[in-house]
């Protein structure tokens, strides 16, 4: 079994994060220039075999494409195309970045360190993800 993937895109950067093999436990990965997401996503899949990406959908509050999305789609197009094989599905993340402020104040980290917008990226993709392994737990 592989692992699953999320991927927070964003302009700028896009936070990772994976499943352990057993695709149970989400952990954060880390944070790519966007740029360079295609190049880090071939690299990792040479060493570690991924049957799923879950990709953030930015919807705005009445459940359509937020603004975001014109950056987003056609990321997702490309993602598709480079790795057929691999199934890409999408996942709400709507209000991810402000759970991701809220878990660094939890955990007690420092204004200065929770200024940092890779590690709020990162935690988005893992609460992305998280949330796609609950979602999917609940329909089984």
């Amino acid at each position: 079994m592989g692992r699953i993937m999320a991927i927070d895109y964003g302009r700028k950067r896009a936070g990772i994060a994976v499943t352990d093999e057993l695709q149970m436990i989400a952990g954060g990965l880390c944070t790519v220039h966007v740029k360079d997401i295609i190049q880090f996503l071939k690299d990792y899949i040479a060493k570690e075999q991924v049957d799923c990406f879950v990709v953030g959908e930015p919807l705005d509050m009445q459940m359509r494409a937020s603004e975001a999305s014109r950056y987003i789609e056609p990321f997702v197009k490309h993602l598709r195309k480079q790795f057929p094989d691999i199934c890409v599905t999408r996942m709400d993340e709507r209000y991810t970045s402000k759970m991701a402020m809220q878990t660094m104040i939890d955990a007690g980290l420092r204004k200065k360190a929770r200024q940092n917008k890779s590690l709020v990226d990162t935690i988005s993709a893992t609460i992305i993800l998280q949330s796609y392994l609950e979602k999917t737990a609940n329909s089984k």
